[in-house]
Formats: C-alpha cells, structure tokens, sequence
C-alpha cells in the first residue's frame, strides 16, 4: 500500500519479523532491577530465550554480575519449548 500499510493477508511471522530490532532471537534476557518481568521488552524475540533476574539496577551491573548470568545460563538444558 502507498502509507506503508499491510493487507491483513500479507502480515504473517515473516512480516512481523522484518521489523523487529533484533535479526535472531536471543539465547539470554538479563533482566536488572529485581524485577520478574520482560515489561513487553523482546516478546516476540525472547520467546525461547533462558531469562535470568537480577537484583542490582542496571548501572551497577558489573562484569563480574554478567558472568554470573552466563554461568547460570550454562547450567541450564534448554529445551526451546519442548
């Protein structure tokens, strides 16, 4: 359509990929703040994504805080939704 508009027809998971911020989804969300919530920050993307909460607000989030996220990703057995 001339308004950059989409016929219902023509908006399918291919489509609403194309506009997403991310080209592939992400294998880790590292929440910060204590909070246990995505608050609509990559659904689309973060679907199968392992999701580690963390209490310290983001600009105290150090190095040392991110390896403790990425060694508990490692513990984990993804299952993508099986």
């Amino acid at each position: 359509c001339a308004r950059g508009e989409l016929a219902a027809g023509e908006i399918d998971e291919a489509a609403v990929e194309r506009e997403l911020l991310l080209r592939s989804p992400p294998d880790l969300v590292v929440r910060t703040s204590g909070e246990r919530r995505l608050s609509n920050f990559l659904l689309w993307q973060a679907a199968y994504a392992e999701l580690v909460f963390v209490e310290k607000h983001w600009p105290a989030f150090a190095e040392r805080d991110l390896d403790a996220a990425l060694d508990e990703y490692r513990r984990r057995g993804r299952r993508f939704g099986r």
